[in-house]
């Protein structure tokens, strides 16, 4: 599939990746890199059942999987993160000195629903809406300037506004799929224009200017701004 889509287009083709074993991640990490990806995202995508497996174990784990991944690809290395760890800050960070060169906010856990009437477990996806872009661009702005990774967003970025706001926060790029699988590839050129549109309208030369202009790093007191924005999220609602 890679060899295809290598042939078939001039944009650089990222390979995706979700593994079980260690030595399966390394098995198909070097073959995506010899069917000639550009780069490689490992979507750590597990939900632990193991009740004695501490939080410690299971971030362990994936940090060894990570360095080992980019030990062994010459590509460069993407890991798409899920928002569930007890530490994200911490655990993102030690990602980013595992190695990898992309951090991808966040995974969505795409889980099974229960149907009572035939005593059965049943396959349920949704797409991603713009309000699930929220907890990205917070996690976006509290990395940002603080990590030496590259950051991508995914999930909720379906206008132009929503993919503005990702590079406020800090965002160096942004995924779409549930967009493009509802309205077409055709999305991408709206978005793209809607981009140029703002940025020219309000007098920006390129992204760059842009980009973490929203991000906490300019704040003096994180932890304050937090609880802030928390407080005043409160006490924003009006009854209609």
């Amino acid at each position: 599939q890679i060899r295809r889509i290598k042939a078939a287009v001039a944009v650089p083709v990222i390979g995706s990746l979700n593994g079980s074993t260690l030595g399966g991640w390394l098995q198909y990490a070097a073959l995506i890199e010899q069917a000639g990806a550009d780069a490689l995202e490992l979507n750590l995508y597990a939900i632990p059942t193991n009740l004695a497996e501490s939080a410690a174990v299971v971030e362990q784990r994936a940090i060894d999987l990570v360095r080992a991944v980019v030990a062994q690809v010459t590509i460069p290395v993407a890991v798409k993160l899920s928002p569930w760890y007890s530490s994200f800050g911490n655990f993102a960070a030690q990602v980013d000195q595992a190695g990898a060169q992309v951090l991808v906010i966040f995974n969505r856990f795409y889980q099974a629903d229960i149907d009572p009437d035939g005593l059965a477990v049943r396959p349920r996806l949704t797409l991603s809406q713009s309000a699930e872009l929220l907890p990205r661009l917070t996690w976006l702005a509290i990395l940002s300037g603080r990590v030496t990774a590259s950051l991508a967003v995914t999930g909720g970025v379906h206008t132009a506004r929503d993919g503005l706001k990702a590079v406020m926060a800090g965002a160096d790029a942004v995924q779409m799929v549930s967009a493009l699988l509802e309205h077409g590839p055709e999305r991408l050129g709206l978005v793209v224009d809607g981009f140029r549109r703002w940025l020219v309208e309000r007098e920006y030369q390129s992204l760059k200017q842009l980009r973490g202009s929203m991000n906490i790093a300019r704040c003096p007191d994180p932890s304050g701004f937090e609880r802030s924005q928390y407080l005043n999220v409160l006490q924003s609602w009006r009854s209609r």
